[in-house]
């Protein structure tokens, strides 16, 4: 509308309006480095091109108990129906074969009770009545309408053999029903592990730590932790490896490397010239493209079963110069666990270089710690002097307040001039 009154130029408008239109500069973010393992313990891996598809039906069992739920479930009911209706194309053929259907078709009344020690099965007149007699048969239930004779042996042979393939039925889907729902991972779902990892100072040396607990009172018996690092290496060959594993040793006093996980626990890798980690500082940590896998394993106490709980911490997992917060205390003589701050870190005071540099410079370590009570005196000494500036604004304020009440000195005159001083 300006531009049409001349009031603003035309060209003025587009170059504007042309202006505004351009496409902005899109800020794409750094793609997050793939995970081997999730935070959830899945396996983040794709198999593809898998020609030989048949060596997961040599093991039927193992992939039954692997597939999903609904499918299991299709697969459980199309067994029993399947079953059904093949052995009631069975039963209707022997009563055909026999003639039994054109016996109860042509004679009726009275006529039909003297079928019954002639026929194979009685009352088998079609084949909804064969696909009825045949769950009867394979599910046991027995309404006593329909039965066997003894006229037919192929009858006989042929109530065998469904017996003898409903119990396999039966064993093979309840059994991949029961395995399915007491399933090694279910009783892992309770076992948790901190979000962060944490590297600081503990006796004197650079540590790894998480913590990992357990939700359940029953616990979990011979309890051990396994730690490895993931990283793509390359050999001196030029040999590329995606998936380098490298294990890691776990601080542990117990000569069985077992740990008794009644409580949450703090597992501790100290990061020696054994550690992968050995040679990473504080701003090398955040270029590292690694990944620490953590291993938990045991077996469940109620149902013996052997189980696994892992998790993972990427670089940015990792905190540096920080350290859990105590979450276990004694009340009324009983151990409380505070799950509220199962992950809560503080920070502490810990060297920024790497654990090589540590040992070489134990000089490090002790400057490090000597600034850190300085600070820490420091903001003592501050705390201090705002407390008391607080308590001298409050003691002036109460005294102003106090001198505000002081009601003043009244003074009356006589007649006579003299003065009378009085207080009111």
């Amino acid at each position: 509308m300006l531009a049409r009154k001349s009031i603003i130029p035309e060209e003025y408008v587009l170059a504007r309006i042309a202006a505004e239109n351009l496409r902005k500069p899109r800020i794409r973010d750094r793609l997050s480095k793939a995970r081997f393992i999730a935070k959830s313990g899945a396996c983040n891996l794709a198999h593809k091109n898998i020609r030989e598809q048949g060596r997961f039906l040599q093991d039927i069992f193992t992939t039954l108990v692997d597939l999903k739920w609904r499918h299991t479930l299709v697969i459980f009911t199309m067994s029993f129906l399947c079953s059904w209706l093949l052995f009631a194309i069975m039963w209707w053929l022997v009563a055909f074969a026999h003639g039994d259907i054109y016996a109860y078709m042509e004679k009726s009344g009275m006529e039909k009770s003297g079928l019954e020690s002639t026929v194979c099965v009685t009352n088998v007149r079609s084949f909804t009545s064969a696909f009825l007699f045949s769950i009867e048969v394979q599910v046991t239930i027995g309404f006593g309408g329909r039965m066997m004779t003894e006229e037919c042996p192929l009858a006989i042979t042929v109530l065998i053999l469904q017996n003898i393939v409903g119990l396999i039925i039966n064993a093979v889907m309840l059994g991949c029903i029961f395995m399915k729902t007491a399933q090694a991972h279910r009783r892992a779902e309770t076992l948790i592990f901190s979000r962060h990892a944490v590297i600081a100072v503990r006796n004197g040396k650079l540590c790894f730590m998480f913590r990992v607990g357990d939700l359940r009172k029953s616990m979990i018996i011979s309890a051990s932790v396994r730690i490895q690092v993931v990283k793509k290496t390359t050999t001196p060959e030029g040999e590329v490896l995606p998936i380098h594993q490298l294990d890691i040793p776990v601080d542990n006093p117990m000569e069985s490397n077992n740990i008794f996980l009644v409580a949450p626990l703090i597992i501790c890798h100290v990061i020696d010239k054994r550690s992968p980690l050995y040679d990473i500082s504080a701003t090398d940590l955040a270029n590292q493209d690694l990944e620490v896998i953590v291993i938990l394993e045991g077996v469940v106490e109620t149902t013996g079963i052997t189980t696994q709980a892992r998790t993972s911490y990427i670089a940015e997992e990792i905190q540096w110069g920080h350290r859990f917060v105590s979450i276990v205390t004694e009340e009324e003589g009983v151990y409380s666990v505070d799950y509220s701050k199962f992950g809560n870190t503080v920070k502490v005071a810990a060297p920024r270089c790497s654990a090589r540099e540590l040992d070489e410079k134990p000089s490090i370590l002790i400057q490090t710690l000597q600034k850190s009570e300085l600070s820490h005196q420091n903001s003592l000494r501050k705390r201090n002097s705002m407390r008391r500036n607080n308590s001298m604004r409050r003691s002036n304020s109460v005294r102003r307040n106090n001198s505000s009440l002081i009601v003043p000195k009244v003074q009356f005159m006589t007649p006579e001039g003299n003065q009378n001083p009085s207080e009111s």
